[in-house]
């Protein structure tokens, strides 16, 4: 009759664990103290814009902290009150160039993304790549024959110059980001339902649109966002005046000699409002969109 031997089981290293503690305790370190400098400035704006004009001109914002009660909405109402300068007003012309400009880019790439990923045609390829080869021109290079066809074709200062430079400057990020989700959905979808007889246009907008959510949400997040927080595209193509956004507004709130800069915090804090606002509502959609087609297999 034979024993079985039993093997003893292997000794934890314990000096392993311990040197990962250690690394993770670092990161999440580091990690802490990258936010909160992160945070700091932003912190700094918020109790500025609500700080009298004259401790905010004679003391810095961290003495808020020795008095906290010595509050006021005084800066808000200046803002909201500014007759030369209708806040309101610029941010009603905000959300008319920035939704508009956020659509428009949307829905052609959508169209490009589907015919790069379920249609074949000769040159697919190469015209892809010369789309994202976009990415890498400055936008810059186009503002001067653009400003010089929308003042021919007498479009200068209005909506539609911001909404065609934003949705072309936007296309080649949103066909890259909406061609490469796309791309890992599954063929056998179509498929199917181009055996049924579906043409086309009834299988992107019934089948790849429903499913294409987060890609689509994770690059609205991204034009909104930048749109809305454009100051040279608004200031070439629109500038000064009764369709002036919201960037433009707060750039004129700072005096010639730099004073009445308790009122450029307060509108900064309003414009943030909505991009805030924006991305929290979206921000479920936002690494699901990014990362998809990042790995295959």
């Amino acid at each position: 009759m034979t024993t079985a031997v039993i093997p003893a089981p292997a000794k934890k290293d314990d000096s392993k664990d311990k040197r990962r503690g250690r690394a993770g305790w670092l990161i999440e370190t580091i990690v802490v103290l990258l936010c909160v400098a992160w945070t700091i400035p932003t912190l700094s704006l918020v109790i500025t814009s609500f700080r009298p004009p004259e401790l905010a001109d004679n003391s810095g914002w961290w003495t808020w902290f020795a008095n906290p009660l010595q509050l006021t909405l005084d800066n808000y109402q200046g803002v909201l009150d500014n007759a030369s300068n209708p806040m309101g007003t610029a941010f009603v012309n905000s959300l008319a160039i920035a939704v508009p400009s956020t659509i428009i880019p949307i829905l052609i790439a959508a169209f490009a993304a589907y015919a790069f990923t379920f249609m074949e045609f000769r040159g697919r390829d190469v015209l892809f790549i010369i789309v994202v080869g976009l990415l890498v021109v400055p936008n810059q290079v186009a503002l001067v024959p653009l400003s010089v066809l929308f003042e021919q074709w007498g479009l200068q200062g209005q909506f539609v110059t911001a909404w065609l430079a934003h949705a072309g400057f936007g296309m080649p990020l949103a066909v890259y980001i909406l061609r490469n989700y796309m791309a890992t959905l599954p063929k056998a979808v179509t498929e199917s339902a181009k055996i049924d007889g579906a043409s086309h246009f009834q299988i992107f907008w019934r089948l790849i649109v429903p499913m294409s959510w987060p890609a689509l949400a994770s690059f609205a997040i991204f034009q909104f966002l930048w749109v809305w927080n454009d100051l040279l595209v608004a200031l070439i193509f629109i500038g000064p005046g009764e369709n002036q956004p919201m960037t433009i507004a707060l750039a004129s709130l700072l005096g010639t000699r730099g004073v009445g800069w308790q009122l450029l915090t307060a509108g900064a804090c309003l414009t943030m409002l909505v991009p805030l606002i924006v991305f929290l509502s979206l921000q479920r959609f936002f690494i699901r969109g990014l990362t998809a087609g990042a790995v295959k297999g």
